[in-house]
């Protein structure tokens, strides 16, 4: 199925669409331009630090009008990855917010190294704290406390550049204990795969946006769909001469490919 005839948009949000506070100046254009033709966005992230619920909030601060069925985050794999595992208790080394949606899903949750954990599931937790850490070595310690992350992000951009994501976290505990944590969010696919089945599409309709070689691209690689690379984010062309994700196209930002959709023009950076 070629571009323009797409009708599902898996697009991540900071790097793609906005950075920080600043919403690019081609986003509203290249949005309404996707309802326009008949298509669908869905907005991911692997930020688990908060709910969809303050994402409506921040894109409607930007001017975005958007609902909870909107978005597909990590948060949402984690708990369909959880569902059928049975956990008695999980310790969630992440913030409130975090800590709130799991147990709002029905999962015996804790932020204190109880009796009974079996499972420590980790966000990006902007409310870190040593004694988190603490707890969560000494959990790790333990072979048979399992250990979920929602991604591995290393960074999380900002407006004055980046801060310590989720995988760095997850670095530092390898550090101090040998345990790597199963992650779920992109570049796993099925993140994909959650929100291709909630907006009813197939992989052949469906394209995915993204700033990200190792995590956006690459899950969209991973779950069989067309990618999109755009450069307005973290991710740059030198990238591709290292990365093992290559993106189907390459777009200076959305902008460009907005105009590639409705004028021909101009073309991808790249192609492959």
């Amino acid at each position: 199925m070629e571009l323009k005839d797409k009708k599902l948009y898996l697009l991540d949000m900071d790097g793609t669409l906005y950075l920080g506070d600043r919403l690019f100046p081609d986003t509203q254009r290249f949005l309404s331009m996707i309802t326009a033709r008949g298509g669908r966005y869905i907005f991911l992230t692997n930020n688990s630090s908060k709910g969809t619920d303050r994402y409506v909030e921040k894109l409607a601060g930007l001017g975005i009008a958007s609902g909870p069925e909107d978005f597909c985050t990590s948060v949402h794999a984690l708990i369909r990855d959880l569902s059928p595992r049975g956990y008695r208790k999980i310790y969630a080394l992440g913030t409130a917010s975090f800590r709130k949606q799991l147990s709002d899903a029905g999962f015996p949750v804790t932020d204190r190294p109880e009796a009974g954990i079996d499972c420590l599931c980790m966000g990006f937790d902007t409310e870190l704290t040593f004694r988190k850490l603490e707890d969560a070595s000494r959990l790790l310690l333990d072979p048979r406390v399992d250990y979920i992350a929602t991604n591995p992000d290393w960074v999380c951009p900002t407006e004055f550049g980046y801060v310590p994501d989720c995988g760095s976290v997850a670095g530092m505990l390898y550090n101090a204990t040998k345990r790597k944590p199963r992650f779920i969010g992109k570049p796993q696919p099925e993140m994909i795969w959650l929100a291709i089945e909630q907006a009813g599409c197939t992989k052949e309709e469906t394209v995915v946006f993204g700033d990200r070689l190792y995590t956006d691209i690459k899950s969209g690689v991973n779950a069989g769909v067309t990618t999109c690379f755009v450069l307005s984010g973290e991710g740059t062309l030198e990238d591709l001469e290292t990365s093992d994700a290559r993106p189907d196209y390459v777009f200076r930002d959305v902008g460009a490919y907005t105009d590639y959709i409705l004028h021909g023009s101009p073309e991808p950076v790249r192609v492959f």
